[in-house]
């Protein structure tokens, strides 16, 4: 049996979170990466790691590294914001749920709702009423056995 363990990250993972986001961006966005040079790329982690200089200290974000048998096997964080509250969101506090992400050799073993029950249990800790998230076609099923439901209506500018 395999010990599965879901550690908290912070400031001072910042080598390793950024490690992480950008071998996610990699997997979800091979395509476009192939487009992009060098320098962009490096401006991209150079970005992400503004993000987690502002957004960790504060609670703003709250990521997490899975291992399986002590081995790095995937990742995940929540992005807490405040939203204009609204009868669906009375306090107006969100969660967005992001790079739930694990690692080809440890999938289909559970892991990615160990990180998803993790970042959740954090989210509502904090006061997030709403949580959310975009999904490719691969983790619908996932998502839905946890609870989560087709958001309708939802646009994106292109």
């Amino acid at each position: 049996m395999s010990i599965i363990r879901i550690s908290p990250l912070t400031i001072e993972d910042i080598k390793l979170l950024l490690e992480l986001r950008m071998e996610v961006l990699s997997n979800v966005f091979e395509e476009e990466r192939k487009s992009l040079s060098n320098k962009q790329w490096d401006e991209i982690k150079k970005q992400n790691e503004e993000y987690y200089k502002n957004h960790l200290c504060n609670l703003g974000h709250v990521a997490c590294a899975a291992y399986v048998d002590g081995k790095l096997a995937g990742c995940g964080g929540i992005c807490l914001y405040d939203e204009m509250p609204s009868p669906d969101n009375i306090s107006g506090k969100c969660g967005y749920l992001m790079n739930i992400y694990v690692r080809k050799e440890f999938r289909r073993k559970g892991l990615a709702r160990n990180i998803c029950h993790f970042l959740i249990e954090k989210g509502k800790e904090l006061g997030a009423e709403k949580i959310y998230l975009e999904s490719s076609v691969m983790g619908v099923p996932l998502y839905s056995s946890i609870g989560f439901e087709d958001m309708h209506g939802y646009m994106k500018l292109a």
